[in-house]
């Protein structure tokens, strides 16, 4: 069998971000088949999470160009994504960043560092000058993230978001390109 050569897209050291490899998806199955997980997550992400949905979630990232999904190394082992999907039409110059990481890799600054990361790596590489998400209300880590990350909350979708059945508010981020 051919030996995988990964790309790996940023690193500080402690925490990469690369390519998601095969060898990725029994963890990725774990952390993602975790309902304090999908509650953060867009309804397109199944839940329970199985390994079919590992691997087909991968088939469709390899066929990717550019590839705007990746992983999120944190001392040698896969710990979550994050993503980095380059808009379209009149909204070209943005770029839509998501993510999420295993339960026991909470509260430990990996997604802080992972965020900053891809963020700088997508204003570099993509001819973009803002980079934005939308999280949902109840979400408070991900909204402490972001403020860390040096993100600007700049509105409240008042009752936008409706995750199992109850209508949420979704709070929007952006950064612009210094």
């Amino acid at each position: 069998m051919q030996e995988e050569i990964i790309k790996i897209i940023a690193t500080d050291g402690q925490v990469v971000i690369r390519e998601i490899q095969d060898a990725d998806l029994s963890l990725m199955t774990l952390y993602a088949n975790n309902p304090k997980v999908a509650i953060n997550l867009r309804d397109a992400f199944p839940s329970p999470y199985t390994m079919d949905d590992a691997i087909r979630f991968k088939e469709a990232i390899d066929n990717q160009n550019p590839k705007t999904i990746f992983a999120i190394e944190y001392k040698g082992d896969y710990v979550g994504n994050i993503s980095l999907s380059p808009a379209s039409d009149v909204y070209r110059k943005s770029a839509e960043i998501g993510y999420f990481i295993g339960e026991p890799f909470w509260g430990k600054g990996i997604m802080t560092k992972a965020v900053n990361l891809i963020t700088e790596w997508g204003f570099k590489t993509f001819d973009i000058v803002r980079i934005y998400t939308g999280i949902f209300e109840y979400n408070i880590a991900s909204q402490r993230v972001l403020e860390k990350c040096g993100y600007t909350k700049e509105a409240v979708f008042r009752k936008s978001i409706c995750k199992n059945d109850k209508l949420y508010d979704e709070i929007r981020y952006s950064k612009l390109k210094e």
